[in-house]
């Protein structure tokens, strides 16, 4: 099992650049994390492969490892759980995960945005071999640090490339992250990514951490978990993942699961106003 205590040397790197890759650190098991990911989509309904993703856009399910105890158990990992806890501190939070078939092009964007959001961070399962121009995960290097000209310029004209800088977006300078399936990706939510050139069925699954929120800011993050309201859910975690959780876990779930108790009316007044939940 490779070890992921990360060197002061990667940790300069995420806060320089915004991102970290690890090669192959799942390959010991993932042809199991395919399976339980394959099996989480079919008994929400979505068959086997995502029979129910109609290529045309993306398809998403939230919660998603939270779904399976396997895939839940991932958060007790020593190769996940020390990414989580170098970067995002030793009781960080576990803020959400989701499943998903991705279908072509997804555009510039950053996950949050904010110089003084309480610090936060995706890791990112890609289950398929992805290269440059088949829908691996391009990012902007440095476009995390919110409140420096260089990334502040970036979040202004991205969405205006073209205009701004005579690019496609799938031109933009970016370093891209080529995967094959065991391979992981960590970024900042701030980072700037996108893909091009992917497929109609692309799998990957993500887990979202957190730093723990102070007290004086609980508000804040009531007001985030609240963003779940669009998934049309009533709980930021499933049921697998409260239930097969060990004292260790628990404290990277005690947090939220205190400040997601309000999701369920926001849900429900949602429901009124939408035909159906967001996929994304």
């Amino acid at each position: 099992m490779q070890a992921t205590q990360l060197t002061d040397e990667q940790l300069a790197f995420f806060d320089t650049f915004g991102y970290l890759s690890f090669p192959g650190l799942l390959a010991d098991c993932v042809e199991r994390i395919i399976s339980e990911f394959e099996a989480v989509w079919a008994a929400q309904g979505g068959g086997h492969h995502g029979a129910s993703h109609d290529g045309e856009q993306r398809s998403c399910i939230v919660p998603f490892p939270d779904q399976s105890k396997y895939l839940s158990a991932l958060l007790d990992d020593p190769r996940i759980h020390d990414i989580a806890a170098a970067i995002c501190g030793d009781d960080f939070n576990y803020t959400s995960g989701d499943g998903n078939f991705y279908a072509g092009d997804t555009n510039w964007h950053s996950d949050g945005w904010g110089a003084d959001r309480v610090p936060s961070i995706k890791i990112a399962y890609y289950l398929d071999p992805l290269t440059r121009d088949s829908g691996s995960l391009r990012v902007i290097p440095g476009s995390h640090r919110c409140g420096e000209t260089f990334a502040d310029a970036v979040h202004r004209e991205i969405r205006e490339s073209g205009t701004a800088w005579g690019l496609t977006g799938r031109d933009v300078p970016a370093t891209a992250l080529e995967t094959v399936p065991g391979d992981i990706v960590a970024f900042n939510h701030n980072l700037k990514h996108a893909a091009f050139g992917g497929t109609a069925r692309r799998r990957m699954f993500t887990m979202n951490f957190s730093r723990r929120y102070p007290e004086d800011r609980l508000d804040e993050l009531r007001h985030d978990l609240g963003q779940e309201a669009r998934f049309w859910i009533d709980r930021i975690h499933g049921d697998a993942m409260i239930r097969t959780a060990g004292p260790e876990r628990m404290v990277h779930l005690e947090q939220v699961m205190a400040n997601d108790t309000h999701l369920a009316d926001l849900t429900r007044e949602l429901k009124k106003t939408m035909k159906e939940p967001a996929r994304g």
